[in-house]
C-alpha cells in the first residue's frame, strides 16, 4: 500500500514540485495545505502517513506549533525550509521531527531522506525512542532540584536559551504590580548566566532605589502583543523608562513577553535580546507550548524555598571502614565506569540499553568532555559484537592525504611510501565495532567514500582492484551541531541521515551538577588507589565550590582538576579548589565588548533596512532587487530564507 504524504507549504509552486517527485516516486499526496488550519482539517479526513512540514505558514500559526499536535497524535513528520537561523533549527530540533531539508534540495536528497526518516520511525516504534526528557520535564526537573534558586535559574536558563535565544531575562508581577519578586537572569559573554535581584541590578545599571521606585509601574504595556521587534521595540523604550534604562544599559534591540496567572495574579516573563528582529511568531509558539513549565518555575522556584544544596559525607577510604566506588554508588555494574544519577544521564542509558544489543548505528552527541567515547565502549561491551574487535578513530587527527588509507587501507605500491600492504581501521573492525569519533571533522571528500560503506557494506583499499565485503556496525560521535553543518555545506545531508538513526545525546556537566559529589569520589578513590597522593577525602566546602562552577570542560576538566588539586594538598582531605578563572565574566554592558553579528544576521539586516527604505517593493523600478543589484527571484529566496516576513517592514 502507497503511504500518504500531506505537503503543508504555503508557497504552491514549492508545494507543487514537492507532489511531483513524490509521485514519481510511488508516494501518494493526500493534499495540500498553506496552513495549520487546513492541515488539521486534511488530517482528519484523509489520515496520512507523513508530514512534510514548512515552519513559516500562512496564518498566525507555525509549523512548529503543528508539530506539537503531530507528536500528540503520534503522525511522524519531516521539516522542510528554508530557514536556517540557528534559533529556529533549535525549535524545530526540540519538537522531535525525523528530518530536517533545507531548500532549495535536489529530488534525490528528498528521497533519501523519507528512507531514513522512515527507517527512524520503525526504529522509534521498535525501542519506543522518543523518551528523552522534553524540556518541560527538564524544567520540572530542575525546579524540583534541592539546591538554591540562583542555581536552578541557572540551568533552567541554560535548558530555554536554544529554543528561545535571549541575552536577559525578566520575571515581574504585573497585576498587581510589584518589583518585590522581580528576577533577572543576564547571560554573560562567555555564554554562561547569572542570576541577579533588583538590588544588584540597580547598582548594575548605576539608577537609585528611590528612582526606580519612583515609576509608577516596571510591568511591559503588554496588551496582548508578543514579541517587539525594530519599531515596536523603540516604541516600547519610549512607553517604559525603565525598558528604556536596561536596553540602553546592556544594548537590547528586541523583545519576548508572555503573561502567566498564578493565584489570581499575573505575572510577565520578559525575554530581551540584543539582536534586532530576531522574535517571531515561531518563538511565540514554542512560549506558548511551554506555559506550564513557566508555572512551575513561579510556584517552585521563585516562590519555592531557597533550598542549599545537601552536600554528602566525604567518601573517606581508610582501614577501619573500607569504601569503595562500586559499593558507595549504585549505577548499573555494565555501565562502564560511567557515573551519575540524574534523569538526563538516565535517560541516554536507557537509550544505550535499548539500541545496544541491534546492529544499528548510533550518533553520539554531546560536548567535548561529557564521555562520548564510555557510551561507544558501552554499546559495544554490551552487543552481541563484543567477543569481536572495537577500532576506535579520531577523525579530527587523521592526516587528510592519509585517511583513505586510513580507513579503508592500500596495498603495496599503491602510491609513494606505500612499501607494504595496510589492513584499514574498517577491515580491522571485520565482525565488530568501529567507533568514529569528532566525525563532524571528517572531510567531505572523506564523507564520500564513507557514504558507500555505509550503503554497499564493502570496501576497497586503496591501489586495489577487488571489492571486500565486511560486517561492521558504526558508532559514530561529534560535538559539532551536524544540522547546521549540513545546512551551511560542510557536512553531506545524505551520510547525517544514514548516521543520525538513533542518536544518543549526553548531557552537560553543568546541567547534572547532583552528579558531582559522586564524580569527585570516583576520582579521588581512582587516583588514591595508584599511590599518587595520600588524599581520601574532599570537604563540604570544596564540594560546594565544584556545584558553584559551570565546567565548560566538563568531566575531563573535573577529573583534571581532582588530580591536580590531590597532588597540591597536603593532608588527607581536600579543602580548597583552585578553579579556573572564566574567560570572560562580563555582560553585553559597554563599547568594549561589541556585539559580534554572523554573517546571516548582517545579510537580513541589511536586507530589511533596504526594504524598509523601499516601503516593501521588491519588483521593478526602485524596488529592494535593483537597490541590491540583484534578481527579484533570488531575493526572494534570501527572503524566505532568513524568515523576513511582512510585519518585520515597516
Amino acid at each position: 500500500m502507497k503511504q500518504k504524504i500531506l505537503i503543508v507549504e504555503d508557497e504552491f509552486i514549492v508545494a507543487n514540485d514537492l507532489r511531483i517527485m513524490l509521485e514519481k516516486a510511488g508516494y501518494k499526496v493526500c493534499g495540500i495545505a498553506p496552513s495549520v488550519v487546513k492541515a488539521l482539517e486534511l488530517i482528519a479526513t484523509k489520515e496520512p502517513n507523513w508530514i512534510l512540514l514548512d515552519i513559516f505558514l500562512r496564518g498566525d500559526k507555525t509549523g512548529i506549533d503543528l508539530a506539537s499536535q503531530l507528536t500528540e497524535m503520534g503522525i511522524p513528520f519531516i521539516y522542510i525550509s528554508a530557514n536556517t537561523n540557528q534559533g529556529i533549527l533549535e525549535a524545530a530540533k526540540a519538537t522531535l521531527p525525523y528530518g530536517f531539508l533545507v531548500k532549495p534540495f535536489r529530488e534525490r536528497d528528498l528521497m533519501v531522506m523519507l528512507d531514513i526518516a522512515r527507517y527512524r520511525h520503525e526504529q522509534n516504534l521498535k525501542y519506543n525512542q522518543h523518551t528523552e526528557p522534553s524540556i518541560h520535564k527538564q524544567i520540572e526537573y530542575i525546579a524540583g532540584k534541592q539546591e538554591l534558586v540562583a542555581e536552578r535559574l541557572k540551568q533552567i536558563s541554560a535548558v530555554l536559551h536554544p529554543v528561545v535565544p535571549f541575552d536577559f531575562f525578566w520575571i515581574t508581577k504585573s497585576n498587581p504590580w510589584t518589583s518585590t519578586k522581580d528576577t533577572y537572569v543576564v547571560r554573560m559573554a562567555d555564554g554562561r548566566f547569572s542570576k541577579l535581584n533588583t538590588e544588584n541590578l540597580l547598582k548594575e545599571v548605576n539608577i537609585s532605589n528611590r528612582d526606580f521606585k519612583a515609576w509608577n509601574s516596571t510591568a511591559v504595556a503588554y496588551n496582548g502583543k508578543p514579541f517587539f521587534n525594530g519599531y515596536d521595540f523603540r516604541k516600547l523604550r519610549m512607553e517604559s523608562p525603565w525598558i528604556q534604562l536596561l536596553s540602553d544599559h546592556y544594548k537590547f534591540e528586541s523583545a519576548l513577553v508572555t503573561e502567566i496567572e498564578r493565584n489570581g495574579e499575573e505575572f510577565q516573563f520578559v525575554f530581551f535580546n540584543h539582536l534586532s528582529d530576531l522574535y517571531s511568531k515561531v518563538h511565540t509558539g514554542i512560549i506558548n507550548q511551554l506555559k506550564k513549565s513557566m508555572e512551575l518555575i513561579l510556584e517552585q522556584v521563585i516562590y519555592g524555598k531557597d533550598i542549599a544544596p545537601e552536600i554528602p559525607v566525604p567518601v573517606l577510604r581508610t582501614a577501619e571502614d573500607p569504601i569503595t566506588i562500586r559499593e558507595h554508588l549504585q549505577i548499573p555494574k555494565d555501565f562502564n565506569g560511567i557515573i551519575g544519577d540524574s534523569i538526563l544521564l538516565h535517560a541516554a542509558f536507557k537509550k544505550v540499553e535499548l539500541v545496544a544489543p541491534d546492529n544499528t548505528s548510533v550518533l553520539i552527541l554531546g560536548e567535548s568532555g561529557t564521555g562520548k567515547e564510555k557510551i561507544a565502549q558501552t554499546i559495544h561491551k554490551l552487543s552481541p559484537r563484543k567477543t569481536k574487535p572495537l577500532i576506535t578513530v579520531n577523525c579530527a587527527v587523521l592526516p587528510l592525504t592519509l585517511i583513505e588509507s586510513e580507513l579503508f587501507g592500500h596495498e603495496k605500491g599503491s602510491f609513494t611510501g606505500a612499501n607494504d600492504k595496510r589492513i584499514g581501521k574498517f577491515e580491522q573492525a571485520d565482525g565488530g565495532t568501529i567507533f568514529l569519533d569528532e566525525i563532524g571533522e571528517l572531510p567531505l571528500e572523506a564523507q564520500v567514500k564513507l557514504l558507500r560503506v555505509l550503503q554497499e557494506k564493502e570496501i576497497e583499499r586503496l591501489g586495489g582492484n577487488h571489492t571486500k565485503k565486511i560486517n561492521v556496525r558504526i558508532i559514530t560521535a561529534t560535538n559539532r551541531n551536524l544540522e547546521k553543518e549540513v545546512s551551511e555545506g560542510r557536512f553531506r545531508l545524505d551520510l547525517y541521515y544514514r548516521l543520525n538513526v538513533f542518536p544518543i545525546e549526553l548531557p552537560a556537566l553543568r546541567q547534572r551538577k547532583e552528579d558531582i559529589p559522586l564524580l569527585a569520589a570516583h576520582f579521588i578513590d581512582k587516583y588514591g588507589s595508584k599511590g599518587l597522593s595520600a588524599v581520601n577525602g574532599i570537604s563540604a566546602e570544596a564540594l560546594n565550590e565544584l556545584q558553584q562552577y559551570d565546567w565548560p570542560g566538563n568531566i575531563r576538566e573535573l577529573e583534571h582538576l581532582i588530580e591536580r588539586s590531590m597532588l597540591l594538598t597536603e593532608g588527607e582531605t581536600i579543602t580548597k579548589i583552585d578553579l579556573p578563572e572564566p574567560l570572560n565574566t562580563i555582560g553585553f554592558t559597554g563599547d568594549e565588548h561589541p556585539n559580534i553579528k554572523t554573517m546571516e544576521e548582517m545579510e537580513r539586516e541589511h536586507i530589511l533596512r533596504i526594504l524598509n527604505i523601499c516601503k516593501g517593493k521588491i519588483f521593478g523600478p526602485g524596488g529592494a532587487a535593483e537597490v541590491l543589484n540583484i534578481p527579484s527571484t533570488t531575493l526572494n529566496s534570501k527572503i524566505k530564507k532568513l524568515g523576513i516576513k511582512f510585519e518585520f517592514v515597516k
